[in-house]
């Protein structure tokens, strides 16, 4: 923008405008060019950016999104972030009706078995990925769990069965910041008898939504999680809960 220009849209006067410039330009917020001078924005503006996003609290702005999931499912939801090589429940809101379930906030979880460790484990980079599988009990099937990672990334989103709690469904996805690093997923679950084929369907659909919602307000840009659509039908065979942790 030209000076003229800048200065209609902040009603400063050109001196004024002119110093408050030169004070932008000297910390690198923004750079004169051409003749006649025109203003743009300069890197400085990407690195306070970038140091704005990476202060944001998941919990604080998972809190809202999680709140509303909450009302439309009337199911548990939780918010769980990454710790290591673990996961955490920040966050939960039982559900209101007679026959629930709850984790409660906190210990640390591994992040096999269960829907939630699971959608963040399938987004961490192949090295960790890895060093876990290294690390779980061996009657887990590798082989199998690998299956179900490439699924959730194809899918963006887990539906787990009896994983956690007997008689149990869980529906996570994940989210992301600025920099597309996975963060810690976002979970609705409940007794079986309540998730028909067509609840797990309309609750994935929400959680997806509002994984991608809680990422955007991170500063993570993926138009593929806002348009996913759910398919639990083939994510979620009816036996699927354990072919993870054969008995």
């Amino acid at each position: 923008m030209s000076v003229i220009e800048i200065q209609e849209k902040v009603r400063l006067s050109r001196p004024t405008l002119y110093r408050l410039l030169e004070t932008l330009a000297v910390h690198g917020l923004i750079r004169a060019h051409g003749t006649p001078q025109r203003f743009s924005l300069d890197y400085g503006v990407g690195q306070l950016a970038q140091n704005w996003m990476a202060g944001l609290d998941p919990v604080a702005a998972g809190r809202p999104v999680a709140e509303r999931l909450h009302r439309e499912t009337r199911e548990s939801v939780g918010l769980f972030v990454i710790r290591g090589h673990q996961h955490v429940c920040v966050l939960e809101f039982p559900s209101p009706q007679v026959l629930s379930m709850a984790r409660g906030i906190g210990p640390m979880d591994r992040l096999v078995p269960g829907a939630s460790g699971k959608a963040i484990l399938a987004f961490m980079g192949e090295a960790e990925i890895e060093v876990i599988l290294r690390e779980l009990p061996k009657d887990i099937d590798r082989k199998v769990l690998r299956a179900q990672l490439t699924q959730i990334v194809k899918d963006g989103f887990w539906v787990s069965r009896a994983e956690i709690f007997e008689g149990g469904v869980g529906i996570a996805a994940p989210y992301f910041d600025h920099s597309k690093r996975v963060l810690g997923s976002i979970i609705v679950f409940g007794p079986t008898v309540r998730f028909s084929k067509e609840h797990i369907v309309s609750t994935t659909r929400l959680v997806v939504e509002a994984a991608a919602e809680l990422s955007a307000v991170l500063g993570h840009t993926s138009p593929r999680q806002a348009v996913l659509k759910p398919r639990p039908s083939k994510n979620a065979p009816p036996d699927n809960a354990r072919t993870a942790r054969p008995s």
